[in-house]
Parts: structure tokens; C-alpha cells; sequence
């Protein structure tokens, strides 16, 4: 995954060390020696994550991170702020100004990349969130702004799992400090048991329990659609360091070593129920205001109102991050006999079944909208040219594949779809200009004998040979 990283130092080899380090996993670094220097950069690059540096002349680290996260327009980047500082009232003082995590020195190479690509994928999640509340409130159905810090952190509803009981109750008692409810269990049976019966802001995990494997634990919850959006955080000794960036890498949010000094846990919670609530407080009040008027009454997808200022909207945002987005248009292949045949009842179904196997073949920040009639758009941002090759190939089996039960007697009918495709570079581009590209590359593929993609540029895709780069991507 793509990002770009600012990395804040005032001592060059330390900027060096880490730009080293960053560049060979494909990170696009940019670099600043002191606070002002790196104020202004997120200011101007908008970076994807910041390291930053606590011990700096003039404005010191804890000073750069509040200013980022006081600042509406930087509030969302994720801050790791790296130190040679061992003390934990620095780690606490620094989250709490804020930080998203906090690196003592010499780091740890493993902590790191797993922490950038945990945060990275946080920013992205979030980004798409923060998008769509800017779209709407251009269009007038929603006002509230709200950030992270400005959420509160108390009074949540915890899960405790952990086998240890003097390191349960030195949490449990912890946690009270700000009238949070915790609930301690000692095994992943008894964890998901009580997850059934209740829900929570945040469940902490040790990774040493006795009988099972607490990164197990990890995976299942965050494959479970239940717990999938509950942050995880755990705990561990300073042998796990690699157990715990596989956690990282598996979806669970933030961890803490042993011995757990209460000030951090308290700190770290804090900073996982407000990022919790804030992005709650943004889904639920865009979906609340959106839901009536920006989305097709059939299929549940966006309409063109909105698919035309959201597209709009990450334009410009590929023009300040310097990345791409793919623009997928769909048409149902002859799909007036369908009607004609069958009945409307039978092609609203297909119309409903069309759109459901689309959205459930893409990320969850892609987007999806209904143009009218059977023709569809999907917005992939932030995807390289080879991943949306594979992408669009996907999703033309997807409906190809297998037949659309749409209730008729006489049993499911077989439906394809035509797909045309183009890559947008972060120059300035407009959104009829876009779209005009993606119906031209359409047209291509239904006169080339529809059931098949087509891409700006590339001409028809050949089946086989994404179908093999999709199953080398996932062996």
C-alpha cells in the first residue's frame, strides 16, 4: 500500500536512517529537521503519516504533534512520535497530546513498518469517511464537524481478556478511573460469549494466555462482523515484539508491554475510544443525512448526484497526495430482453443482485453508485494499474460466473456485464472528462462482443491472465 511519510528530526542521520528504512518498503518520504519546517509540510503535503521526534530546539515533538491535532485540516493524520525518552510520563504526555503511538530508540524495525502500515490503513479508512462528510455537506444534508480529540473517552463498555488475575485487576481498576465499565473473562470461549451478550468500545487482549493463542484470538474477532470494527488492543512482553506486529498487520489497533504502567493503558484507551466514537459520530450522522437523498431508492447505491461531487471531491485530493484512482463503468448486458421477458419484477432483482455482487467484490472505502438504468460506476481510489486490472476482472465473473436467481419458476438466469475502465493520474482533471473516458473504453467493450473489460490505453483485458495475478496475490 502506497504512502507517503513525513519524517521529523533535527539530527540528519536519524532523518537518513529512517528515510533508508521507509524507501526500501516502498514509502514516499518526505523530511523535515524542526517544527516549523514540519508544521508547514503537513500543511502544503498533507503526508499520510508522520514521524516525529521529540527532542527538538525551539518547538519540541509534544509541541508539533498538539498544533497537528488541534488544526481541523491535520487532526486526521496519524502522529508516531519516535525518542530516545524512556519515561512513561513522556509516553502518556505525548498521547495524550494526541500521538498515535509513541517509538522509543533504537527502534525496533519490525515494530515500525508494522505500525506504519497499521496507521496507513487507519488514515485511509478515515480519509474516505472524512470525503464523504465534505461531500455532504456541499450538498447541504449535513453541518456537524467533529474531530478525535474533541470526542469523549469515558464512560465505555471494555472486554478483558486476560488469565493473569493480579494484571486483570490492576485493569479493571485502571479502567474505573474514567467511570468505564470493564468486563474481565480468562479464556476466548468465555470472550465470545460475552461478546454475544453485549457490545463494547474496546477489547483488550493478552497475547500470553495460558491454554490458547491470543493472536488467534485477535483474528477471529476481527474476522467476525460483530467485533470487525471494535479496536483490539494488546498486551504483551518485549519477546512478543513480532507476535504483536503480526497483530497489527491482522487488523488489531494499538499494544502495550508488560509490566502495563496504568498511566499508558489509561492513555492508550482513551485514544482508541475517541478514534471509536469519531468515526461512529461520522458514519452514523452521514448515513442518517445521506440515506433519503443520494442514494437509489432499488439498490441501495449512491445516484449520480452524489457519485459526481464524491468523484469531484477525490480529484482534487489526488492532485495534493500525487495518487491515482480507477474509474469502472458497468453495463448489464442486454438487459431491455430481460424485462421484456421475464417482467420488471424480475429486473429489479437483477438489478438489486448486480449491485450487491459488485459491492461485495471491492474494498470497503471503494465506491459504488447507480448511474441509471443498468449502467453502474465504481470509484477505486489509491489502486496501482496492475491491482486494477485484476480488480475489474473480478468483478466481471463475479456476474458472469454464476446465474441471477430472480425468482422465476422457470430458475436463475444467466447474466454477464460489459466493463470499461481508466486510470486517473493526480493532474487536473474534470469529472465529465473522467467519465467520458470510462463510457468510451464501455463502448469498446460492448462492440468488441460485451462480456469482457476494456481499458483506456490497454484495449481488452485477457481473462487468464489476471485471473493467475489474482491467485499470485493472494498465494
Amino acid at each position: 500500500m502506497s504512502a507517503r511519510v513525513l519524517v521529523v528530526d533535527d539530527i540528519l542521520p536519524n532523518v537518513k536512517l529512517l528515510e533508508a528504512k521507509l524507501t526500501s518498503e516502498y514509502y514516499e518520504v518526505l523530511t523535515a529537521m524542526n517544527g516549523e519546517e514540519a508544521l508547514r509540510k503537513v500543511a502544503e503535503e498533507s503526508p499520510d503519516l508522520v514521524l516525529l521526534d521529540v527532542m527538538m530546539p525551539g518547538m519540541d515533538g509534544f509541541e508539533v504533534c498538539t498544533k497537528i491535532k488541534q488544526n481541523s485540516a491535520s487532526a486526521h493524520i496519524p502522529v508516531v512520535m519516535v525518542t530516545a525518552l524512556t519515561d512513561v510520563h513522556d509516553k502518556v504526555r505525548g498521547l495524550e497530546a494526541g500521538a498515535d503511538d509513541f517509538l522509543s530508540k533504537p527502534i525496533n524495525d519490525t515494530a515500525l513498518m508494522a505500525r506504519v502500515r497499521s496507521l496507513v490503513r487507519l488514515k485511509m479508512s478515515t480519509d474516505e469517511w472524512r470525503i464523504r462528510e465534505n461531500t455532504a455537506n456541499q450538498l447541504g444534508v449535513m453541518d456537524e464537524t467533529t474531530n478525535a480529540m474533541s470526542e469523549c473517552p469515558e464512560k465505555a463498555n471494555i472486554l478483558i481478556i486476560e488469565d493473569k488475575d493480579f494484571d486483570l485487576q490492576k485493569m479493571s481498576e485502571t479502567l474505573e478511573k474514567d467511570s468505564n465499565t470493564s468486563r474481565g473473562v480468562q479464556s476466548g470461549a468465555q470472550a465470545i460469549e460475552m461478546i454475544s451478550a453485549h457490545d463494547f468500545d474496546l477489547v483488550i487482549i493478552s497475547l500470553n494466555l495460558k491454554n490458547e493463542d491470543g493472536l488467534r484470538l485477535c483474528s477471529h474477532l476481527k474476522s467476525n462482523e460483530r467485533t470487525r470494527a471494535v479496536p483490539l488492543l494488546m498486551v504483551g512482553g518485549d519477546e512478543d515484539m513480532e507476535r504483536i506486529a503480526h497483530g497489527l498487520e491482522i487488523g488489531a489497533h494499538d499494544y502495550i508491554l508488560r509490566p502495563v504502567e496504568r498511566s499508558e493503558l489509561l492513555a492508550r484507551v482513551r485514544t482508541q475510544i475517541r478514534r471509536k466514537r469519531f468515526q461512529e459520530r461520522l458514519r452514523a450522522t452521514y448515513e442518517i443525512s445521506l440515506s433519503m437523498a443520494l442514494t437509489d431508492s432499488l439498490t441501495g447505491l449512491y445516484n449520480r448526484r452524489y457519485l459526481e461531487v464524491h468523484l469531484d471531491k477525490l480529484l482534487e485530493k489526488n492532485k495534493d497526495s500525487k495518487k491515482s484512482l480507477a474509474v469502472l463503468m458497468l453495463d448489464i448486458d442486454h438487459f431491455k430482453p430481460v424485462n421484456d421477458t421475464y417482467g420488471h419484477k424480475a429486473g429489479d432483482e437483477t438489478l438489486k443482485i448486480f449491485a450487491k455482487r459488485i459491492q461485495d467484490n471491492l474494498r470497503s472505502f471503494d465506491l459504488v453508485a447507480r448511474l441509471g438504468g443498468e449502467e453502474f460506476v465504481a470509484i477505486l481510489p489509491d489502486i496501482s494499474e496492475r491491482r486494477t486490472y485484476i480488480v475489474a476482472e473480478r468483478l466481471r465473473r463475479s456476474i458472469a460466473d454464476e446465474p441471477f436467481d430472480v425468482g422465476l419458476e422457470s430458475g436463475p438466469i444467466n447474466i454477464t456485464t460489459s466493463i470499461g475502465g481508466t486510470i486517473v493520474d493526480f493532474e487536473k482533471h474534470t469529472v465529465e472528462e473522467v467519465l467520458e473516458r470510462a463510457d468510451k473504453a464501455l463502448y469498446e467493450a460492448k462492440e468488441g462482443g460485451r462480456n469482457c473489460v476494456v481499458f483506456e490505453g490497454k484495449g481488452k483485458l485477457i481473462p487468464e491472465e489476471h485471473e493467475s495475478e489474482e491467485r499470485k496475490t493472494i498465494t
